[in-house]
């Protein structure tokens, strides 16, 4: 099938063009929200039950046979494991596999993790080459599942001395017939919560840093504008909507500035304002499209997908204005939804060769590495793992890619037929 134009768009029902999204994010969510609707909605409580038990989460395997040098490709840790059962033993494996490690026998393995599960998690962490212990913890008050997140966390923590991501957050685009919400879940998919309730077009759900809120944009109005939604109070109001579109809410890593792609000038360009909507400023003059913004993790940069002459670029300027800077994407194609690692080292973004692929170059440019095939990367707190959206069947799916390694699972399916447009949570 011919893939779609990046100039996307939203649904053949649809009849206008599918907002370039873009994202940014949050730290971790706390065991509940309270999120209400707008407009008529009666406040619901939306628990977001972070330690409820779920069923076995989907274990599909891609196979990733491209090189990815550029990042340092290294080979998995090889770990034993032992003493778990059912879901948490299921926990355990996903969690670890996609965070660069691979599952072998006691003899083979670099560090063998021992455990239980009855009532309770226990998890124990040991080096059998020098006899050493680097972990043993128990866990408690929560339900397995969220036990076994924490363990795996732990575990990541004890042998790289990283943070983990089993407790991390993530929201997307859920697509049901011709109308779609957001939904926000688990990193795994599992638990997962409808934040919106329009009964139209919902997408390109953007987090804010620190704060329990999100950015998108809604046709709900019968109006591309970009919405602004308080999850802690259900609170939400409507940011942006200016004649044109209103599109792609991209939030600066310190929450005080968002960028956007707007048309109200007849061209569809980039803007940036205060996070109470003040002090609009208008980045760039282009008779062709602008898309997709991301910051860099230092606020200095917003990163954008530009249009010149049909052929698309990455370019950065400062969220004050100035001059665009191209940022190199030797050989490929179309590249386009950028997202800048939270380290500052790479830019993630979608390119259009037969099939959509994910790439990653040096956030200063050069060569980029072709790993996966999928669109909609969006970069995880370790700066390693992506989550990106994969066509199956006559649907998408989420799945997860660790870069160094190039190991990859699918996400449990959320809802609705097709579960696209991820954004993690930091």
């Amino acid at each position: 099938m011919k893939p779609k134009s990046r100039i996307q768009q939203a649904g053949a029902n649809a009849g206008v063009g599918r907002p370039q999204k873009r994202r940014r994010r949050l730290a971790l969510l706390p065991h509940s929200i309270i999120a209400c609707g707008v407009d008529g909605w009666s406040a619901v409580l939306v628990a977001f039950c972070l330690f409820a038990a779920s069923g076995a989460m989907a274990q599909t395997e891609l196979d990733v046979n491209q090189s990815i040098q550029v990042m340092g490709q290294v080979k998995p840790i090889p770990v034993s494991m032992s003493g778990f059962s059912g879901e948490v033993a299921q926990v355990l494996q996903f969690d670890l596999y996609v965070q660069g490690f691979t599952f072998t026998g006691p003899d083979a393995a670099q560090f063998l993790i021992t455990g239980s599960n009855n009532g309770n998690v226990t998890g124990r962490v040991t080096d059998p080459h020098n006899n050493s212990t680097l972990l043993s913890k128990s866990y408690t008050g929560a339900a397995l599942r969220r036990q076994a997140h924490a363990l795996a966390d732990d575990i990541v923590g004890a042998i790289s001395g990283k943070k983990g991501i089993a407790q991390t957050k993530i929201a997307c685009k859920v697509q049901n017939g011709q109308n779609s919400e957001i939904y926000i879940a688990d990193f795994d998919g599992h638990n997962a919560q409808m934040v919106t309730k329009d009964n139209s077009l919902v997408v390109a759900p953007c987090w804010v840093p620190g704060r329990l809120a999100l950015y998108y944009t809604s046709y709900r109005l019968n109006h591309p504008d970009i919405f602004f939604h308080d999850l802690s109070t259900g609170a939400r109001r409507v940011f942006a909507r200016y004649g044109g579109s209103n599109l792609s809410p991209a939030v600066s890593p310190g929450g005080g500035e968002v960028a956007m792609i707007l048309s109200k000038d007849g061209w569809t360009d980039l803007y940036v304002c205060r996070s109470d909507g003040t002090d609009l400023r208008r980045l760039t003059k282009s008779p062709q499209d602008e898309s997709s913004p991301c910051w860099s993790p230092d606020g200095k940069w917003i990163c954008y997908a530009a249009k010149d002459k049909e052929r698309r670029s990455l370019c950065k300027i400062s969220p004050s204005g100035g001059t665009p800077q191209r940022i190199a994407t030797s050989g490929t194609p179309s590249p386009t939804e950028p997202d800048w690692s939270p380290d500052g080292k790479w830019i993630a973004f979608t390119a259009q060769y037969r099939d959509f692929q994910i790439c990653v170059v040096p956030a200063s440019g050069g060569t980029p590495t072709l790993l996966v095939e999928g669109e909609d990367p969006s970069w995880a707190p370790n700066s390693r793992t992506l989550i990106f959206t994969r066509r199956q069947g006559g649907g998408t799916i989420l799945s997860l890619l660790d870069a160094p390694t190039k190991q990859v699972k699918d996400v449990s399916r959320i809802s609705g037929s097709s579960n696209s447009q991820p954004s993690w949570a930091k």
